[in-house]
């Protein structure tokens, strides 16, 4: 049949993968690093998707296709719903570690580092929103990367914060939802953001300005940008 359609520009697409999070459909995956339709069937033509693309690499075509296929949609969805919920092994158990609040000045210039993870897990599709150490807690959110490219961020960012890490290429789903869980379950005193200078990475910020804003809070927030180089480019 003749319908609309969204139509893709690879050239243009930086894998950026905020599309993915607009559709609700599931029409659209990252593929090589590349927004890909995976299925006509899955796309309804609204183009939900257009406002969030940065580079202008997604259109809408009217061209011969399947027909959207709603119960295919909502079987797909709820597959990726199950997919992304925690396994119940050992390894997604709820943990603190206790650790000494510290600050700059308490930090000895020639002792080993130590690690500054305050609990687990810390992946942000695995952490449920009403864990006990989110309450009254400062957020670091931050992109894989960061912690092999900078050095120091044990000491620089992470002390003192929960840390949340994700990356938003990598992982097929939509981190502002479990951030607005977050924010509305806690009171939360404040984010930063810490991201790699990669285009893909700016879907962690756009991730908690959209849970801010959908949670209803003010949140203090900040955005920090690491170099690929290992060193801070943005604060």
């Amino acid at each position: 049949m003749i319908r609309k359609i969204v139509k893709i520009d690879q050239e243009k697409c930086n894998g950026c993968g905020l599309c993915i999070d607009a559709c609700h459909e599931g029409a659209l995956q990252l593929v090589n690093g590349k927004a890909t339709l995976v299925s006509e069937s899955y796309c309804d033509g609204l183009g939900a998707c257009l406002p969030e693309c940065p580079m202008g690499a997604i259109t809408i075509e009217e061209r011969e296709a399947q027909p959207f296929d709603e119960e295919a949609v909502q079987q797909r969805m709820k597959q990726k719903k199950e997919e992304t919920l925690p396994c119940g092994c050992p390894g997604t158990h709820v943990r603190t570690m206790e650790r000494p609040f510290e600050t700059p000045a308490q930090q000895h210039a020639f002792a080993p580092a130590e690690s500054q993870l305050r609990q687990w897990p810390c992946q942000i599709r695995l952490v449920p929103p009403n864990a006990p150490y989110f309450q009254n807690a400062s957020l670091l959110v931050a992109a894989d990367c960061t912690a092999y490219a900078y050095a120091n961020i044990h000491q620089d960012f992470m002390r003192n914060k929960i840390t949340l890490i994700g990356c938003p290429k990598l992982d097929d789903v939509d981190y502002s939802e479990k951030l607005t869980d977050i924010l509305k379950y806690n009171d939360i005193k404040s984010i930063t953001v810490l991201k790699m200078e990669v285009p893909c990475c700016s879907g962690l910020a756009y991730a908690v300005r959209d849970a801010i804003g959908r949670s209803g809070k003010i949140t203090p927030w900040r955005v920090v940008t690491i170099s690929i180089d290992g060193h801070i480019i943005e604060d």
